[in-house]
């Protein structure tokens, strides 16, 4: 049994840990690839705190997560709600495939798209926009709507997840409930803040685990759409990452952010189900 377990060992450890270990032990070198690796302490850290971009791509960062992901869980409990409850189950399957189908795209080629439809001077929006009257918006190119187009092509591209763990976990509420409620002259939004939203903590939970943990590694939507512009007002940590690893060589810098970025998403993390045992019903 060992045997054939073998090969996928050799893969984690190759591909998964050695680069784990690398990373951390690179973080306290200056390494440019080309000249010898120079060992500089917590310099690369110390680094992290007086960078103005880095600190600012932080602050993007978290600004973003903050906006995108309770968007994106609010869309996706909403729509979910709609589908399970208001709708004939023939169009169910039909509205949960549609509602998933964005998710499978490739985020740089729907935000290359989106940068066409949002241009300021040639973009399908503004020429629409045009034709009522109403003068061209800087969609991409202000710091208020770059970051505004970067949170709703995201939360656009990635709520489908979302919405298919709350149709799970709308659909594991027993209709008993709601009859009892119904007898008892509660409906609508009644219904809702007192049976499913409390008995849906669970899989927001993890919804909203999932979410902000892939947001705070976004990339694709503020690369392609901005660059991190106007300024540094959409660039991201991960942005910074790649810039300082593959732009200015200083991989152990790096190696700094990343592993700053990955303590920042643990304690988050951590956080989350910390405050789960005062929101999160399990009845």
């Amino acid at each position: 049994m060992a045997v054939f377990l073998l090969p996928t060992i050799i893969g984690l450890g190759v591909f998964t840990f050695l680069p784990i270990v690398a990373s951390f032990v690179l973080a306290f070198f200056s390494w440019d690839i080309i000249t010898a690796p120079e060992f500089v302490g917590l310099g690369n850290f110390a680094d992290i705190v007086t960078d103005r971009t880095i600190r600012v791509a932080f602050g993007n960062t978290l600004l973003f997560v903050g906006v995108a992901v309770v968007l994106q869980l609010a869309v996706a409990l909403g729509l979910a709600v709609l589908v399970q409850s208001a709708m004939p189950e023939r169009l169910r399957g039909f509205f949960r495939s549609v509602l998933f189908f964005p998710l499978v795209l490739s985020a740089a080629s729907v935000s290359i798209i989106m940068s066409y439809l949002f241009n300021e001077n040639f973009g399908l929006v503004n020429h629409l926009l045009g034709q009522i009257g109403v003068p061209a918006v800087p969609w991409l190119t202000s710091p208020t709507g770059a970051m505004i187009m970067v949170v709703l092509v995201y939360v656009w591209q990635n709520f489908g997840f979302s919405f298919l763990l709350f149709l799970g976990g709308l659909s594991s509420i027993p209709k008993e409930v709601y009859e009892a409620a119904s007898v008892d002259g509660a409906t609508g939004w009644r219904q809702f803040w007192t049976i499913t939203f409390p008995l849906v903590s669970p899989t927001t939970l993890v919804a909203s685990v999932m979410a902000i943990i892939a947001a705070l590694q976004i990339f694709d939507q503020p690369y392609v759409l901005t660059r991190g512009g106007p300024g540094d007002s959409t660039r991201t940590a991960v942005m910074v990452i790649y810039e300082t690893a593959f732009k200015q060589l200083e991989f152990g810098r790096a190696s700094a952010i990343g592993i700053v970025l990955t303590i920042v998403i643990m304690l988050v993390t951590a956080l989350q189900f910390r405050l789960s045992r005062r929101f999160v019903f399990y009845g």
